[in-house]
């Protein structure tokens, strides 16, 4: 069965896949600079602070020197960032030694960012204007707002009547995570299973990068789409931002954000408005970031019971993924995890590592602290199960045979056992199977035997 891993980028490794065109408009926005500035690695942000108000090119063996020696796979790794990004630029002199500049148009930008402070992307609107829903309200309409997008995924008859998500956020889930059929309507692919089960910070990710990748198909250049995105991590989570100073294609993506509970929106007598969660304001944030992570609801026994305390429906269902539900309470699922129900999961590709660190990450805070917080009995038996499945592994393959001497049959069996690829071989028989990357080398091998 074949493994398929999402990778989730984060808005920097979309940046350094722009065009070199695509990025000089964006640093010249003095937010993304220092939207890049805050994601480098420690390392990197000293460097660019430090070759701030230099306007020549540093030499590699002097930055090299700001470094102790057991620092340099750190120094490495805080230069390719830079050089991905396209904030330092890498030169030969005249005597071939290496050196880096930074770009010009990012460093007189950061420059003002950091002396003046810049004006805020939009003023927000007089409180005594509108009415804010408190920061508890905004982060629980923002996961149910979250919730209900992913519900959607799994099962639109499991979702809210009521809620009718825009066909751009729809598009997104058809590139990978949905497949259409005539008679079965659409089904989660293999991406799709997974999807659920990754982190909430990771999905969101996920959604975000798709929903830039089609922009082009919507008539939106991504650049722009990622300067306005990234915007929004400046705006104060909570306060309301008067729509009407948004451009016509910000307003049609703060109609899809709403969807995904990146903002909450709000009607008045004459105005509207929309107000940033946390989760458009940690939009800048690594994925390796552990504050916006949920606090974890699943005990597992060493029996293979489970219990969940939760009220989510959507838990529930990417529960039922990969376990029997026994029962449900008000707050509490009681779920029993088999052979049969893994099985499922797995034709469906969900693998039993994700399985496993699906209930690591979100263990109840009892036993979270405990080592393991999963029972070892429970995830050894999982591991063997999928290793069930997959105790047959196809590989392309030649078979030999009618040799005209044993001489060369063990010769042959000898070359292939070599290379690792002898398969399978039969002395009474003279017959042996190797890997098919093998058979020319083999029958050029052979060939020059029999000369």
């Amino acid at each position: 069965m074949p493994q398929v891993r999402i990778i989730a980028k984060n808005f920097i490794d979309m940046v350094a896949s722009l065009p070199a065109v695509k990025l000089d408009m964006l640093y010249a926005n003095p937010f993304i600079c220092e939207a890049i500035l805050r994601s480098l690695p420690p390392l990197a942000k000293k460097y660019i602070l430090q070759m701030l108000y230099i306007d020549a090119p540093v030499p590699a063996k002097s930055l090299e020197e700001w470094v102790l020696p057991d620092g340099l796979s750190k120094h490495r790794v805080a230069i390719d960032r830079l050089i991905q990004l396209r904030v330092l630029t890498e030169s030969l002199d005249r005597k071939k030694e290496t050196n880096y500049e930074m770009n010009g148009k990012f460093q007189v930008n950061l420059q003002k960012q950091l002396i003046y402070g810049g004006e805020l992307p939009r003023e927000p609107m007089p409180k005594n204007a509108v009415r804010l829903p408190s920061l508890e309200e905004l982060d629980t309409y923002a996961l149910e707002q979250w919730e209900r997008f992913l519900l959607h995924l799994i099962s639109s008859s499991q979702a809210e009547k009521l809620t009718n998500f825009c066909p751009s956020m729809m598009k997104v889930f058809q590139r990978g995570l949905l497949s259409q059929r005539e008679k079965e309507g659409s089904r989660l692919t293999e991406y799709g299973f997974q999807f659920l089960l990754m982190e909430t910070n990771a999905q969101l990710w996920y959604i975000i990068r798709e929903y830039i990748a089609s922009a082009e198909e919507r008539g939106v250049d991504p650049a722009n789409l990622i300067s306005f995105l990234l915007e929004l991590s400046f705006h104060e989570m909570g306060q309301a931002y008067n729509i009407n100073t948004l451009t016509d294609v910000q307003k049609s993506t703060i109609k899809d954000l709403a969807d995904l509970g990146l903002v909450k929106l709000q009607q008045g007598r004459k105005e509207s408005w929309f107000l940033p969660t946390k989760l458009a304001t940690t939009l800048s944030v690594s994925l390796s970031d552990t504050a916006t992570r949920k606090q974890g609801f699943v005990v597992v026994e060493t029996n293979f019971r489970m219990y969940a305390y939760s009220t989510s429906k959507l838990h529930c269902e990417i529960l039922r993924l990969f376990a029997r539900i026994e029962y449900q309470l008000p707050n509490l699922i009681v779920c029993a995890i088999n052979k049969e129900s893994l099985y499922n999961a797995f034709e469906n590709g969900i693998t039993s590592e994700q399985i496993i660190s699906f209930l690591q990450q979100n263990a109840h805070p009892r036993v979270a602290e405990k080592i393991p917080t999963v029972p070892e009995n429970v995830t050894d038996q999982i591991r063997l199960w999928e290793s069930d499945l997959n105790r047959v592994e196809m590989s392309p393959a030649q078979f030999y045979d009618e040799f005209p001497s044993r001489d060369l049959f063990e010769a042959a069996c000898d070359f292939a056992r070599e290379y690792g690829a002898l398969l399978w071989e039969n002395p009474k028989k003279m017959q042996l199977v190797v890997k098919a990357e093998l058979h020319n080398d083999l029958r050029e091998y052979l060939r020059r035997q029999k000369q």
